[in-house]
């Protein structure tokens, strides 16, 4: 679920901070910059790990700033395909169950992806699970808040570094502003034995 990845980025440390210690400044702005960021085809950033190389600072003119190219690692969350997760139901819709893990949400498990049969409660807004038994067919709701246990299937990476707008983008109205998306997603399936509420699968 959590990986490190080694990053190479150059630090600027104001004048004001040179009473410090170098790396306690350096990994102060890594975790500015990157802290609960999304890295394009990296993944959601948590934390530095550590900083495993310094190169030469310098001072450039008009900036009395020092400039460091830093070799760092950083803990990532990017789970691997097919990697089991555990989460709590954030909500349902029509497009899925949502699903957060408290630190990231962006989590849908699709209707093809649910335990089948399934259907969509419109009154409820839960999807339910219609469990067949010898004693006829038993529904089992997927509550918001109840603990889920899912696979990872896929994974999404949008680029949402800023763009200057088209010109149909110009004359569009304020209320046609498109949906934002999100920087990073990840698609879910419980479509397995085993898979889904934890209470499901819990003997009593």
């Amino acid at each position: 679920m959590f990986v490190l990845v080694e990053m190479v980025d150059t630090v600027r440390i104001p004048p004001w901070q040179f009473e410090r210690k170098l790396n306690d400044s350096i990994a102060e702005e890594l975790n500015k910059k990157l802290a609960n960021k999304v890295v394009y085809n990296v993944g959601l950033c948590i934390c530095l790990f550590d900083i495993t190389k310094l190169e030469d600072a310098y001072v450039f003119p008009g900036d009395g700033a020092s400039h460091t190219k830093v070799h760092f690692r950083y803990v990532v969350f990017h789970p691997f395909l097919d990697e089991i997760l555990i989460g709590k139901i954030k909500g349902c819709s029509p497009e899925g169950v949502h699903v957060s893990l408290g630190f990231f949400e962006d989590i849908l498990i699709p209707p093809e992806s649910l335990q089948q049969p399934a259907k969509f409660d419109e009154t409820e807004q839960v999807w339910v699970w219609e469990y067949e038994t010898e004693e006829g067919a038993h529904d089992l709701y997927m509550d918001t808040g109840e603990e889920i246990r899912f696979r990872v299937v896929d994974e999404s990476f949008v680029d949402t570094s800023p763009t200057g707008p088209s010109s149909a983008e110009a004359t569009s109205s304020s209320e046609e502003l498109p949906k934002k998306e999100a920087p990073y997603t990840l698609v879910g399936s419980i479509s397995e034995p085993g898979l889904g509420l934890l209470s499901w699968w819990t003997s009593n």
